[in-house]
């Protein structure tokens, strides 16, 4: 595959390009009645969620968005701050007429943006499922015991990250890496998320999404920490052997939210959503039956 690889093919879905606040987004989705909106990490796009599309729970209507500058979205109108990517976001669920309360599903950066969103309207939502990414209330001497987990990579993503995702194959052995267990990936798999990185529009938005956290956000946060209470229900599912992120970073006892609970996945890496589908499938489910 190339740089101007079609989207993967995900039998029954619908595919579609919306206009919001800017923005081109690619949306795929799947199934008839509640939102899900389902927001994928780094180095991904939608097809994170094929097992939700190709089989979606009875019931639910999942909303998979290439966020902006992933994918197959258009580039963001800005350098990938995580609240305006937010503002992306609550402009496509307008757009979509999604006026009721959402289910909200987000993994990696998706579930850093999806924090952002159910603190800044929480009315919209009616709970939150959140994988493999810390909470915003992470003590600062937890935050400090990890940060070299940041180190490893990040600063390379914000600096070289274009011809480093265009022109080597690290995407292609951090997902050898990254998975554990029985979840390990296919290289077809590997190949349909690496390849869309060669793709310089792409390329450039992954690299602004760490520049910008490392530059702007982590200054941002130790001056300032997040002091909002989550009010929507929150379900935290997280890989325990984790490389990049840390179980420590999104335990329940440094919430500042009314519901929150962590569920360690043994035997699985970052990667849940790819690694446990089906863990994934029921949490969602459960997390409907109970907010509904």
């Amino acid at each position: 595959m190339t740089a101007d690889q079609d989207p993967p093919v995900i039998p029954g879905v619908r595919r579609s390009y919306v206009e919001a606040r800017g923005a081109r987004f690619h949306v795929t989705e799947a199934g008839e009645g509640e939102p899900v909106l389902a927001l994928h990490g780094w180095p991904q796009h939608h097809y994170v969620y094929r097992d939700l599309l190709g089989n979606p729970p009875v019931g639910m209507r999942v909303i998979a968005p290439d966020l902006p500058g992933y994918g197959w979205s258009g580039a963001a109108g800005h350098r990938w701050a995580k609240d305006d990517v937010a503002s992306d976001l609550f402009a496509l669920m307008d757009a979509l007429g999604l006026e009721g309360k959402t289910l909200l599903v987000g993994h990696d950066w998706g579930g850093f943006v999806g924090f952002r969103m159910i603190l800044r309207e929480p009315e919209r939502f009616r709970g939150f499922l959140v994988c493999n990414m810390a909470h915003p209330w992470a003590p600062a001497g937890v935050v400090a015991r990890q940060f070299w987990r940041l180190l490893a990579y990040q600063p390379l993503m914000a600096s070289v990250g274009v011809p480093l995702q265009q022109r080597t194959r690290f995407l292609e052995a951090l997902f050898g890496a990254a998975a554990k267990g029985e979840g390990r990936f296919d290289p077809e798999t590997i190949a349909i998320f690496a390849d869309r990185f060669k793709d310089p529009r792409v390329a450039r938005a992954a690299r602004d999404t760490y520049r910008t956290f490392l530059l702007r956000e982590v200054p941002a946060s130790i001056r300032n920490p997040e002091r909002r209470r989550a009010s929507v229900p929150v379900r935290a599912l997280f890989g325990k052997d984790d490389a990049a992120v840390h179980y420590s970073l999104a335990a329940a006892e440094t919430t500042k939210a009314d519901d929150y609970t962590l569920e360690l996945v043994d035997r699985c890496g970052h990667f849940v959503v790819d690694e446990r589908p089906d863990l994934v499938r029921a949490r969602l489910i459960a997390l409907a039956a109970e907010t509904e």
